[in-house]
């Protein structure tokens, strides 16, 4: 049997007949590292084929102990050093972790994943794909990424694609966060717990004799409280009169029409929707909007290979400073400055040719890096 690939960020035990997964990197709020993807993705092998694990639960932690966060999603500070060095894990990390999502979306068991707290970019990609979907009110769920000139990975372009209406755009573009019970209305989680009860519900897990993999997904179900109200549906003729527009200028425009002061709430939700959007890259803008409506019509492991396509040529279409992605982080994270300089640096100035770029792939179909990675 292969050896267990270990990480001082994660703990993975077996209690009763649960595979228990705590990610423990609080200062980070859980952000993957590459050794987490591949201890994360180790364990989850290994308990799939072994008969005596019924399901998985996952969460996160925060500096006051278990719970609190879950996952703010992968090592920005590292894609950004990675970039600058030419350093070979920057492949591996995304290769690696686009595979870790296909696993965890095919998993033949119960994937639970206790969603408190943040719950950001890979943090989602770690449980979008679970078969139980859990928050708390105090979640907060967003694929943030056009904030650092990215783009929503990790399978985002395939679950946000299939949100009702242009939710999926809305998101994509904009990286607003949601609370449980908008993230419930959208399909994005299952149900809702209270925080205070994660702690008792984690110990009986592997206290409780589970006869069936089934049994413990739905003893988990009945721990359900009520979630949080949502108003998010009621925004739906909104965002989709705005984000079914077939390009990023007409979105702009549009926004500005809901502007006029006629109706008060709208107006105020365009103007927030216009003012967030003028922050972000206006390339990756572009990209974005055309990821989501190409992965409509995609599978997920065709989704992943194209976002394999289009994080290289984040990275490497125009290498080290010149990366939108680079810069994204630098502006974000490293000087923390926050006045990114975006190229182009407004929306009008975006070819076509330049959006195309990020779709272009690298490898032939038997050399791309995903080629023996999408199958469980």
């Amino acid at each position: 049997m292969k050896a267990l690939h270990q990480s001082e960020f994660v703990d993975a035990i077996v209690a009763g007949r649960v595979g228990l997964i705590t990610l423990q990197r609080p200062k980070a709020l859980n952000a993957l590292s590459l050794d987490m993807i591949r201890a994360l993705e180790s364990h989850l092998r290994a308990w799939q084929s072994n008969d005596e694990v019924l399901a998985v639960v996952i969460r996160g932690t925060d500096k006051n102990g278990p719970f609190g966060h879950f996952c703010a999603g992968g090592d920005i500070r590292f894609f950004h050093e990675a970039a600058l060095a030419s350093d070979p894990d920057l492949d591996a990390f995304f290769t690696e972790e686009y595979a870790l999502n296909y696993l965890i979306h095919t998993y033949r068991k119960p994937y639970i994943a206790l969603m408190d707290g943040v719950v950001m970019g890979g943090g989602m990609g770690i449980s979008q794909g679970a078969s139980l979907r859990v928050v708390t009110p105090q979640s907060k769920l967003a694929m943030p990424e056009t904030n650092i000139g990215l783009f929503p990975d990790v399978g985002g372009g395939f679950f946000l694609s299939r949100l009702p209406g242009h939710f999926g755009e809305w998101l994509a573009l904009t990286g607003s966060m949601l609370g449980a019970g908008d993230a419930i209305a959208l399909g994005l989680a299952d149900c809702c717990v209270d925080r205070s009860s994660l702690p008792v519900l984690w110990g009986e897990l592997g206290e409780t004799p589970f006869q069936s993999p089934d049994a413990v997904q739905r003893w988990v179900e009945v721990k359900a409280s009520s979630a949080p109200e949502s108003h998010i549906l009621k925004q739906r003729p909104w965002v989709d009169s705005v984000f079914s527009a077939p390009s990023v200028p007409e979105i702009m425009s549009r926004l500005t029409d809901l502007m006029a002061p006629a109706d008060a709430t709208q107006a105020e939700w365009a103007g927030a929707v216009h003012a967030q959007l003028l922050t972000r890259s206006p390339l990756m803008l572009h990209v974005v909007l055309e990821q989501i409506r190409r992965a409509r019509t995609l599978s997920l492991a065709e989704d992943l290979r194209m976002e394999r396509d289009m994080v290289h040529n984040c990275f490497y279409w125009r290498p080290g400073k010149a990366s939108e992605t680079v810069e994204g982080v630098r502006a974000l994270a490293v000087d923390k400055d926050h006045k990114p300089q975006w190229n182009p640096s407004h929306i009008d100035a975006v070819t076509t040719d330049m959006v195309e770029a990020f779709f272009n792939s690298p490898w032939s179909p038997e050399a791309h890096p995903m080629a023996d990675k999408l199958s469980n």
